[in-house]
This record gives C-alpha cells, structure tokens and sequence, in this order.
C-alpha cells in the first residue's frame, strides 16, 4: 500500500513511503508537527525531493481513513527492518543475553484544544493517556519503542484489556522466536497486577515470563506484619552490593489462591529518603512495595533487583517526549494514531545512534566516542593552550596605516590626537565664615526653656483655607493666617 506514489501539485510524483520516513526524519531532527519537515526541503541534495506540505498533509488523511489495514502496512515494514537491524547487531543486539525484556508503562499527553477522545485525566489534566511498550536495551541506551496504543485521557490505568493490546502490538515486532516462551519478559508497574492480565501472560501455549507490580492490599499488609526478621534478606545494588536500608522477603500461602500457577509474590521494604510521606500501608517506619513474577529457580534479591531496573522506561518515556509525543498535532484521532506510528519510526532510528548503545557498534569505537571512563584522569592539556592566550593590542599612533580592504571600506578610525594637558584642580578649602555665633540666651529661673521672650516657638503657626467668591462671582480661595 505504501508503494503506491502520490503525485503533488507541480507534477512532481512522490513516493509515500519516502514521504512518511521524511516526516520521522524531521520529528528524530526535533519537529513536532508535519510543517516541520520543512527542514529536510532545504536540503534536495541531501535528502532528495520532499513532498510539499499539502501533499504530506493528504497521505496522512488517505492513511487515517484506511484504518488498521494502513496501521498494520507500517508495522510489518518496521518489523521487518528490526530483523535485519538485529541480526546485523550481533552482540549489541537486545537479545544478545538470551532473553528480550519489554517494558510496558503509560504517558499523559496534555492538549490545549478539543480534539477527539481528549479528556480529563486522573492528574486532573486535559488530553489523552496512551499506554506505551520499549525493548530495553540496558543502562545506556534509550530503547526501541514496539507499541503505542493511544486512549482517551479517561482510560484507566489498569485496564487488563488495553495491557493485553499492547502486548500483542508489541510481540508482533519482534522476531518470531521471542513471540512466545520464557525468554520474553513483560514487566509492568501495579497497573498491570491485575488476575485477566497476569492469567494473559501465563496461559498455556504462550508461556510468557513477566515481573509485574502488586498493590499492597490488606492481606499482604498483614502476612508482611508477620515475616519474621530471620526471613529477610538484604536487596542488592546493580554492581552486586548490598543496598543500605533495603531487605526483601517471599510471600507464601493463601495469598496465591486464584492467581496462576507458579506465581511468586515477593515483598520489599525500605527506608525512605528523607523528606519522604508514608503510606498508611508501610509498616514501622518501612516503605512497603510488592510484585509478582512466574521465575523459579532464582534468589528473591537477583529477581527484585531485575524489577526495579523496570525504572529505565522512564527515561525511555521522557526521551519520547522530546521527539514528538509532547503533544498530539492533529485533530482526529485516526490521524494521531498515524502519528504515534511516526514517533515511533523516528525513536527506532535515534536508538540506532545512542550514545552507549549504538546498534552495529564495536566496543572500542564506542569506547573512543564516549572519552575516559568515570573516575579516570583528565587527558593531558597541551602546553600551548595552558597558557593565556596572547591578547591583541591596539595598534599605536606611530603604527603603519592599516590597508584598505577589497571592498573598498576605507579606515575610517579618527587618528589619535594629543591628549591635553590636565587642568589644575580647585582647592577644596574655603575661608572661614565672618558669622558671629549668637550668644547664648539667659533663661530665668523656674520658666520653661521654649517660652522664653524674643523665642520662635517650635511649632508652625496653622493655616487655614476659606473658600469665598470674588468680585466676578467666580470661586476663589483666600487664606488667612490666624495668628497665634
């Protein structure tokens, strides 16, 4: 369907696949809306010809009104270049361990006009609230996105059915050997806890692993009052210390019932940072947190360390903002949904260039491009550039006329005069007054010192203003002083 070409106003014809991957191109350059792929225009030797804005602005209706049949046409091309890109990787693939580990969290996205299935949201916002899926490529890369769902800014956050969407979305973009078995791994926040979710995943015949989070509800707030402290084991660090102030624990026995078999319900409890609230489900002092997960065989602290690295989708998430879902351009929704399918090409080919985690990139020349490691020694300075650079003086009065330049700008400096001669300053002494001080006035005894004859007294007599007509008949103000 993409195959098809497009002709613009001029005559000039116009590939819509081309057309497309321009518009990713300028959102992964820093655009947020189609007229963004101006930038690329600039540059016919660079980027070919690019469609005119009506004519981008035309493919994205065409594709809006074909539906899922062009949604699922931009999807199967994205997951056949995830193929050939990860098996040109080789041990910088995300499945160079053995296992693929998809991350599934939702973001707001906040809009300042009407447009269709915007809503209030829960953090009493306006706008819509998509649920998000990434593959995690480690600590210094920032993911693949895989999926996308947009929702109304009202969905909720644990809907079992729209996790189960964008799971299917998601597996869909990998290679065929991780779209079912243990070596996929879903993790999600409490959203996903829930029993249609969880029994999703774990059913017969597809056999995924997952790491969700649990709400702590009553029942395990009081099976945790109850773990003796012989029970819990300190949680570890990434480098494989010990976390200071961290212990977890594995919740067994009827707590389990109903959910599927081989679940494993483990507790964790930490000292919050300080400035930190309690909730009322902590318990002496202690954060409380809960997840669940379908791994045998493991320590609880390797498997509770494995979920909390669940955290890099944030910044999985933020860098997504950046690069076109700060907002949703369009009105319809249809035509966002095609949007989200070009944030989404523009963030695959951004994770190709990370810094850390370039997709086809040797050690060393990632070594090389990243500078010294933390914690190691400055490079040597040279001796040249440790010193201050030589400053240009101004050129003196007896220098050479500097030539005129090719332009024919003529030196246009006034020439440099003697300075005059300083003029004598005036002294700052002053003769000496010829006032005569007045002689101190006697006081007689037993007077007050501010009635005494001859003396003004300290306060100013009162005025006051009397309004009255003159000869013209016209007002006029008079004052009279009333004397004392």
């Amino acid at each position: 369907m993409l195959c098809e070409v497009e002709e613009g106003p001029a005559g000039v014809v116009h590939d819509p696949g081309k057309a497309l991957l321009d518009v990713a191109l300028a959102v992964a350059l820093g655009g947020d809306c189609l007229a963004d792929v101006a930038m690329l225009r600039c540059e016919p030797a660079v980027f070919g010809p690019v469609a005119s804005d009506p004519t981008i602005s035309r493919l994205i209706d065409t594709l809006a009104a074909s539906g899922e049949k062009a949604l699922q046409a931009i999807r199967s091309a994205r997951s056949e270049v995830r193929n050939r890109v990860w098996s040109l990787a080789g041990e910088n693939a995300p499945d160079t361990g053995g296992q693929v580990v998809i991350d599934l969290d939702g973001v707001l996205v906040i809009t300042h006009s009407d447009k269709q299935d915007a809503a209030a949201t829960w953090k009493k916002t306006y706008g819509h609230h998509p649920l998000t899926a990434f593959v995690d490529h480690g600590p210094g890369g920032t993911g693949e996105p895989v999926a996308a769902l947009l929702r109304p800014g009202n969905a909720g956050s644990n809907t079992a059915a729209d996790h189960i969407t964008t799971v299917r979305l998601a597996l869909a973009q990998l290679p065929k050997r991780y779209r079912q078995g243990r070596q996929t791994l879903i993790r999600t926040d409490s959203a996903g806890g829930t029993h249609d979710f969880v029994s999703w995943l774990a059913k017969r015949g597809r056999w995924l692993s997952y790491s969700v989070g649990m709400t702590v509800t009553e029942a395990i707030h009081e099976h945790v009052l109850k773990v003796p402290a012989a029970a819990w084991t300190p949680a570890v660090e990434a480098d494989g210390e010990v976390r200071d102030g961290a212990w977890v624990a594995e919740l067994t026995g009827r707590l389990l019932d109903g959910w599927p078999k081989g679940m494993r319900l483990i507790v964790r409890k930490e000292r919050p940072h300080p400035g930190a609230q309690l909730r009322i489900t902590d318990a002496d002092g202690m954060r409380i947190t809960c997840f669940a997960t379908n791994t045998p065989g493991r320590p609880i602290a390797e498997l509770e360390l494995r979920h909390r690295l669940r955290a890099r989708v944030e910044d999985r998430i933020r860098a997504a903002r950046a690069t076109g879902l700060r907002n949703l351009p369009l009105h319809r929704a249809a035509q966002n949904r095609v949007w989200l399918e070009i944030v989404q090409i523009a963030l695959d080919l951004l994770a190709g260039g990370t810094p850390g985690r370039s997709l086809g990139e040797d050690a060393d020349a990632r070594a090389d491009r990243q500078g010294p490691a933390v914690g190691a020694p400055p490079p040597a300075v040279p001796p040249v550039l440790r010193g201050r650079p030589a400053r240009h003086h101004r050129p003196t009065q007896d220098s050479p006329p500097r030539p005129a330049l090719a332009l024919d700008r003529r030196d246009r400096r006034r020439p440099r005069t003697a300075r005059a001669p300083a003029r004598p300053r005036l002294t700052g002494s002053f003769p000496p007054s010829r006032r005569q001080p007045h002689p101190p006035r006697a006081v007689e005894p037993g007077a007050h010192p501010t009635r005494q004859p001859g003396r003004r007294p300290a306060h100013h007599p009162s005025r006051k203003a009397k309004r009255s007509t003159d000869s013209v008949g016209g007002p006029s103000r008079k004052i009279e002083v009333n004397a004392l």
